[in-house]
């Protein structure tokens, strides 16, 4: 079931989601300040259990977290790892063995009773559970062994922006604490982060494109890919553009044929492997005449029908996705303003989305 409790509309439409998104320099900040020692302290005492490997659960935004995490733990720490399918817990009543795996789930509100179910059920078939969220008095953190709290403080407009962000820092610094990392790449972030979103007023002229589109796609490959399904996401559910998200060879297999030169594909060039694996694609993109953003280093959106150049030059390629979200989600705010709509109370939404 979803909760259908319809959004208040603000006195001025987006004021709530533009003044959260603003707020997420000062979050970063302070998860690096507060809320790292913590986090390091639960990922030591977790590696010390020695997980043979992890599974992830999530739903929505936390999902594109959660698959972030996924890109992290089997890169850095060359562990198998999973997305877990909470209907054959919740729906089927499978029953597993996860004597020393690692079940991270991630929620926001940690309010969801599959989320909770799922990872009670886990716990009891021997799991080591890890709840991240926003909220440390939830359900879910209640039945996790571990929790960690992302700090990010009340969270009132409907599209997910600094818990999102939040999120994937977290979850940065508890993988770095598994391998024994300080997360010193994370340092440079709410720097950053705040140079981005100063610069608001390229992503309004950009969101011109947009205003009429009636479908988009969005792709990138790595540990940029989790960033073109949350893109997506922050598109569909306030503007209400139909958005697909594709891996970049996944765009290749079929997909590609739909894409011509009227086309709107968003690109996010991760600047290093990601972004290298991710060439092939651009180059068939651009000999289809596709009307090509990119959202990546200068030199790659040089080479594009228009984009946003991010300032990734010397920043760890895992960490870049916490800064790539940042202008697509001011991008998803202006097209749904320009639009005539409000970005602070999509249609049918609820904040909490109860699903079983």
């Amino acid at each position: 079931m979803s909760a259908t409790t319809p959004a208040q509309h603000s006195d001025q439409p987006g004021r709530i989601m533009s003044g959260e998104m603003a707020e997420q320099p000062a979050v970063l900040r302070r998860i690096l300040d507060e809320g790292a020692p913590r986090i390091r302290e639960i990922a030591e005492r977790i590696a010390a259990r020695n997980p043979r490997f992890v599974l992830l659960t999530a739903r929505g935004t936390s999902d594109n977290a959660a698959l972030y995490a996924k890109y992290l733990i089997e890169v850095l720490l060359g562990k198998p790892c999973g997305l877990t399918s909470m209907s054959t817990t919740t729906a089927y009543g499978a029953e597993q063995d996860l004597t020393d795996v690692l079940v991270i789930t991630v929620s926001q509100s940690g309010g969801s009773p599959d989320l909770v179910a799922s990872t009670e059920a886990a716990r009891e078939a021997g799991a080591i559970t890890l709840a991240v969220t926003n909220n440390p008095d939830s359900p879910l953190a209640a039945v996790s062994e571990f929790h960690i709290d992302v700090l990010a403080g009340p969270e009132n407009a409907l599209p997910a922006t600094k818990t999102y962000t939040a999120e994937l820092l977290a979850l940065y610094l508890f993988v770095e604490g598994l391998r024994g990392g300080d997360g010193a790449a994370a340092k440079v972030l709410p720097e950053l982060a705040q140079q981005i979103l100063d610069r608001k007023d390229e992503v309004k002229q950009l969101a011109g494109r947009y205003r009429f589109a009636e479908r988009m796609v969005i792709t990138s490959r790595g540990y940029g890919y989790p960033t073109a399904k949350e893109a997506a996401l922050k598109l569909m559910e306030t503007s209400y553009i139909p958005a697909l998200s594709y891996s970049g060879a996944d765009l290749l297999h079929g997909p590609l044929a739909m894409v011509d030169n009227i086309s709107p594909v968003i690109a996010i060039v991760t600047d290093g492997k990601g972004g290298q694996a991710l060439q092939p694609v651009l180059e068939r993109l651009r000999g289809r005449g596709a009307d090509l953003v990119v959202i990546g280093p200068q030199a790659e959106v040089d080479r594009a029908s228009a984009g946003f150049a991010l300032p990734t030059d010397g920043v760890a390629e895992e960490v870049q996705p916490i800064l790539e979200i940042l202008p697509l989600q001011l991008l998803a705010y202006e097209v749904t303003i320009a639009r005539g709509q409000d970005p602070d109370a999509p249609r049918a939404l609820a904040k909490v989305t109860e699903t079983r």
